[in-house]
């Protein structure tokens, strides 16, 4: 059960809450506590991009883990909540709508903080038009900005590997023998070889001829390295929101500055 003890952890801003699963749903918002009781009764969390939605989610059924607050509901759930003003100021007609989403029933009905402030004359204590009683001072808010960033997939990138056929001219140098005459006198040093055979005769002499032709063998050698890596760039992008400022008037008084 969530108590008035439990407020600050709630507020300071480092918790989060959490869905039944235990799945994020949001940073904590606002807590809103019965007027009667004074008890914490809703809580608001900050849902959206940047956080710049709040959705209203029961108290009732919630627990503490750590930093964290644990709702009785799904992140679903309370993402489909009806669409509230987080003003302060819960009306009839609002909590309505959030009792009928969450499925609640009774418990009182009245959520509010300082609104139109009033002087009781005979007293000298303020007055809530809203109903209950205040200080002599009336706050006001305004909403700031809370920038952030999250992650999200943009794209994949990946490797593939394909083959393509290309023409390779090499110019190769080939050998190759031709038949040549070579015609000598007769000498005394080959008078005997010439006069060796018959007088007169027919014959044929052959010799073999060679030549080189190119031969082309293919293999496979491995040549590079390829792998993907990631690295992270720096942008800016301008964002364009509005935000709501609370302003004050006074009626019956003499506003003259001194």
């Amino acid at each position: 059960m969530i108590s008035n003890e439990h407020i600050d952890a709630l507020l300071d801003g480092r918790g989060d809450v959490l869905g039944t699963g235990g799945e994020k749903i949001g940073a904590v918002g606002q807590v809103y506590s019965d007027d009667d009781t004074g008890q914490p009764k809703w809580v608001t969390v900050k849902t959206g991009l940047f956080g710049t939605r709040e959705s209203f989610v029961p108290l009732e059924g919630a627990r503490m883990q750590g930093e964290d607050l644990v709702v009785a509901y799904s992140k679903d759930q309370v993402k489909d909540a009806p669409g509230v003003d987080p003003d302060g100021h819960l009306d009839p007609a609002e909590e309505d709508r959030l009792y009928q989403h969450y499925r609640l029933g009774g418990g009182q009905r009245t959520y509010t903080d300082a609104t139109t402030d009033t002087r009781d004359e005979t007293t000298g204590t303020g007055r809530d038009t809203a109903g209950g009683t205040t200080d002599d001072a009336m706050t006001r808010s305004e909403e700031r900005l809370n920038v952030g960033t999250e992650k999200q997939q943009a794209g994949a990138a990946r490797l593939r590997k394909y083959i393509t056929t290309e023409n390779v001219t090499q110019t190769v140098p080939v050998q190759r023998e031709e038949a040549r005459i070579e015609r000598e006198p007769i000498t005394d040093a080959n008078r005997d070889e010439a006069l060796s055979g018959p007088d007169l005769t027919e014959s044929e002499h052959e010799v073999t001829l060679h030549e080189e032709r190119p031969v082309v063998e293919k293999e496979t050698v491995p040549v590079e390295r390829v792998r993907l890596n990631k690295e992270t760039v720096t942008g800016e992008e301008t964002l364009d929101e509005e935000v709501r400022k609370e302003q004050i008037d006074t009626e019956g008084t003499d506003d003259t500055r001194r």
